[in-house]
């Protein structure tokens, strides 16, 4: 039998990574003459990718983005947001101690988020957590992204676990229903970017704090 997999979404989930960026995103669209965006206002911007950041940013000034511009603008966003990484961004408290927890017993941990992967990849390894993790795939690492099944499918295949075995953790609908799709348990938590209560998303379990994240929890999710 293989070992329990827990996969976790990255923004709002493993990283606290608002304000930089909400900085990215804001130089970026400075240089378009738009008014910045406020940390308010993540809730909806974050969880599709920069592309859909940028594109929102400009529905929110009431501005219309030609496509010919937006990948000019992806590439002054994720130039300043790589650049300035770590940032401020930080894991949530009580993470660590909590894949310390789920590793010590034999768990495997991985990451699926639509973040561009290289993105996502030199975030967590700037923050000293890459070793931990036996999978990363970010939102262009397969031809579908979250909600996709096949996104979250792929990344348990990478990190050579079982979709019998394997939790979902994240803070949003599209880490819901990408843990429904491919039929999976999914444990909310309510500290992210989500623009209603995680528990109003009907996850599997919501925590409070990392500190609730256990092997025996997960075991519990796993047996129903």
């Amino acid at each position: 039998m293989s070992a329990p997999l827990v996969v976790f979404d990255l923004d709002g989930t493993l990283i606290d990574t608002a304000q930089d960026l909400v900085a990215s995103l804001n130089h970026t669209i400075s240089l378009e003459g738009l008014e910045p965006v406020g940390l308010d206002d993540l809730t909806w911007l974050v969880g599709h990718g920069g592309q859909v950041m940028i594109r929102r940013a400009f529905s929110l000034r009431g501005r219309e983005l030609a496509e010919g511009d937006l990948e000019r603008m992806l590439g002054v966003f994720v130039e300043h947001y790589a650049g300035a990484m770590p940032g401020v961004s930080a894991p949530y408290p009580g993470l660590v101690a909590a894949m310390d927890r789920l590793s010590g017993a034999g768990f495997r941990l991985a990451v699926c988020t639509n973040k561009m992967e290289m993105l996502a990849r030199r975030l967590i390894d700037e923050l000293g957590l890459s070793p931990r993790f036996s999978a990363i795939t970010g939102g262009d690492t397969f031809t579908v992204r979250k909600p996709d099944a096949e996104h979250l499918l792929g990344t348990v295949r990478r990190a050579e676990g079982d979709p019998a075995r394997t939790v979902m953790v994240g803070d949003s609908l599209n880490d819901v229903l990408v843990a429904r799709n491919a039929g999976v348990p999914s444990i909310g938590v309510p500290f992210g970017y989500s623009d209603v209560p995680v528990a109003e998303l009907d996850p599997t379990h919501v925590i409070s704090h990392f500190d609730e994240l256990t092997p025996d929890l997960v075991d519990r999710l796993l047996s129903r």
